[in-house]
C-alpha cells in the first residue's frame, strides 16, 4: 500500500530528521527546511517527530493512494484538495484507496509537508531516509520524485486514536519581510564597523538562486576589513557566509560541511524554519540575540510541541475543531475554532 505520483510538482522529496555523523566525510545532513512544520505533521498522524515524510516546494504534487492511510498537511498553504474538494491543513485526514490528493501553488510560504502514519518505505542510508539532492543519496533513489514513481507505506500504521480529532493551530501567514534572530560570529571581527551596522540595520532580498543548500541574499554590500576569505572551517545550519562580494548566504539543510568564507552570524534554531519558508522576492532583516536567549526560545518551542503531542495523545482529546475559510480584502484565510 502507498501512493502513485501522478504529478510530482516542482520539487518533492522524502525527508526525515536528517543524516548526522557523516559531515567529516563531506556528507550534508539534509532533512526538512521547516523542521517545525515537519514535526507537527508527524505529531498529527501519530509518528515519531523525525519520521520520513514528503517535503514539497513552491508547487505541490498530485498523489493517487492505493491504500488507506492517515495523513496530515502542514507548512505552506498550497490549496490542498482531496478528490476535488478543499481539505484542511494542520489536521489528521483519513484517505482511502483510490483517493486523489492534489496540491497547487503556494499562496503563503514556500515549503509544505505531507506526513503519512507509519512513514515511507525508502531505504535507510547512513541511518537516515532523507534525500540529499547534491550528493544523490537517500530518499527515493537519491532524487526528487517524478511522474510514475510509487512509494509504499513502511508500516501501515497503527492508526492514532480518533484521527478526526487530531488538529493543531494553523500558524498566521508569513509576511514578505521577516525578522531573523542571529548569534553574531564566529568571524564578525573580519568586518568593518560600518559593515556590521549595515548587516543589522538593512534588509536583504531572497535571490532566485536560493535552494536547499543556501538562501542567497541581495542587498547593501557588507564591508570587510580586508576580504571575505578565511582558512576553511566547519559550517552549521544557519551559518551566514559573506564572501568578498559582500552579499550574505544563509547555509541550510544541504549545506556544504566546510567553507572558506567569513561567517558574520548564525541563525538561531527556532528561526531556521522561517528562512526555509522564504521564497524569491521576500526580504529578511537580522537582529542579534544572545546564546542563552536562543536556548530559551528553543526550549519553549520544544515544550510547545510536546504539549501538542500530549494533548492529542490524551484519551480525553478535546472535541473536533471547526474549520473556516474566510476572505478579507481579497485575501483568503483558513482558521480553526476549538473548544478547550
Amino acid at each position: 500500500m502507498g501512493f502513485l505520483v501522478e504529478n510530482p510538482g516542482v520539487l518533492t522529496t522524502v525527508q526525515d530528521e536528517g543524516r548526522y555523523g557523516y559531515e567529516r566525510f563531506g556528507m550534508s545532513p539534509s532533512g526538512p527546511m521547516d523542521s517545525r512544520a515537519f514535526h507537527i505533521a508527524n505529531i498529527l498522524v501519530g509518528n515519531p517527530w523525525g519520521e520520513s515524510a514528503l517535503e514539497v516546494t513552491v508547487l505541490g504534487p498530485s498523489l493517487r493512494f492505493d491504500g488507506d492511510a492517515i495523513i496530515a498537511l502542514t507548512g505552506a498553504n498550497m490549496s490542498p484538495r482531496l478528490n476535488g474538494a478543499p481539505c484542511p491543513m494542520y489536521r489528521a485526514l483519513t484517505v482511502k484507496a483510490g483517493d486523489l490528493l492534489q496540491l497547487g501553488a503556494a499562496r503563503q510560504g514556500c515549503r509544505g509537508y505531507i506526513a503519512v502514519s507509519g512513514g515511507l518505505d525508502v531505504p535507510l542510508v547512513m541511518g537516515s531516509r532523507s534525500t540529499a539532492l547534491k550528493n544523490r543519496v537517500g530518499g527515493f533513489q537519491g532524487r526528487k520524485l517524478e511522474k510514475g514513481d510509487h512509494l509504499s507505506f513502511r508500516s501501515p500504521a497503527k492508526p492514532p486514536v480518533h484521527p478526526e480529532l487530531r488538529a493543531a493551530p494553523i500558524p498566521a501567514p508569513q509576511e514578505k519581510e521577516v525578522l531573523i534572530r542571529v548569534i553574531p560570529g564566529p568571524q564578525d571581527d573580519a568586518f568593518t564597523r560600518e559593515g556590521l551596522e549595515c548587516f543589522f540595520s538593512r534588509s536583504y532580498t531572497v535571490s532566485r538562486d536560493s535552494d536547499r543548500m543556501g538562501c542567497r541574499l541581495e542587498g547593501p554590500v557588507i564591508a570587510h576589513k580586508t576580504d571575505g576569505n578565511i582558512i576553511s572551517d566547519g559550517i552549521v545550519a544557519g551559518s551566514i557566509q559573506v564572501p568578498t562580494s559582500g552579499q550574505p548566504i544563509i547555509m541550510l539543510a544541504e549545506r556544504q560541511t566546510t567553507g572558506g568564507y567569513t561567517k558574520i552570524a548564525t541563525v538561531i534554531t527556532v528561526d531556521l524554519p522561517i528562512v526555509g519558508q522564504c521564497k524569491a522576492g521576500d526580504t529578511i532583516r537580522f537582529q542579534a540575540v544572545t546564546v542563552p536567549e536562543a536556548h530559551r526560545l528553543l526550549r519553549e518551542q520544544d515544550k510547545e510541541l510536546r504539549a501538542l503531542q500530549a494533548r492529542l495523545d490524551s484519551p480525553s482529546c478535546p472535541a473536533s475543531p471547526s474549520f473556516y475559510r474566510i476572505t478579507v480584502n481579497g485575501k483568503v484565510y483558513e482558521l480553526s475554532v476549538q473548544r478547550v
